[in-house]
């Protein structure tokens, strides 16, 4: 499987169960393409969609299988977080989007997709955070 480098944040897969068709639309056009995501993306995922999505635990594995197929999917290692730490102390990141841009950088990736982080920052010389929904109306 030849997986683009883009990293999607947690928020990219909501978007797949929203009501906002424009931005729901978007999200599959992109996750079809294929990427990366974390397990904690997968955790963060899991627990929206089951405590405020009221979904139950199969209908979540259900919508994860497909994402799964064609998303690699990077661990959670010592080392993804201590780079998280770090950037979290240098760039002012909450904790668990640190993770997420930790995990884009142990996963090679050149791009986060993400509507919570700055657009157009960019991290350490080479991660780009980009919002894919800029230009959704609603955006």
């Amino acid at each position: 499987m030849s997986v683009p480098e883009q990293f999607f944040d947690t928020n990219v897969l909501l978007y797949l169960l929203s009501g906002d068709d424009a931005k729901a639309d978007r999200a599959e056009e992109l996750i079809s393409q294929g990427g990366y995501i974390s397990v904690q993306v997968l955790n963060e995922f899991a627990s929206v969609a089951i405590r405020k999505l009221k979904m139950s635990h199969p209908e979540v594995r259900e919508v994860l299988a497909p994402i799964r197929a064609v998303c690699a999917v990077t661990p959670l290692t010592e080392e993804t977080h201590d780079l998280g730490l770090q950037l979290a102390e240098r760039y002012q990141l909450s904790t668990y989007d640190a993770m997420i841009a930790a995990s884009a950088f142990a996963a090679g990736c050149t791009r986060l997709l993400s509507e919570d982080l700055q657009d157009g920052q960019v991290l350490e010389s080479r991660l780009r955070i980009e919002n894919p929904f800029t230009g959704c109306p609603g955006a």
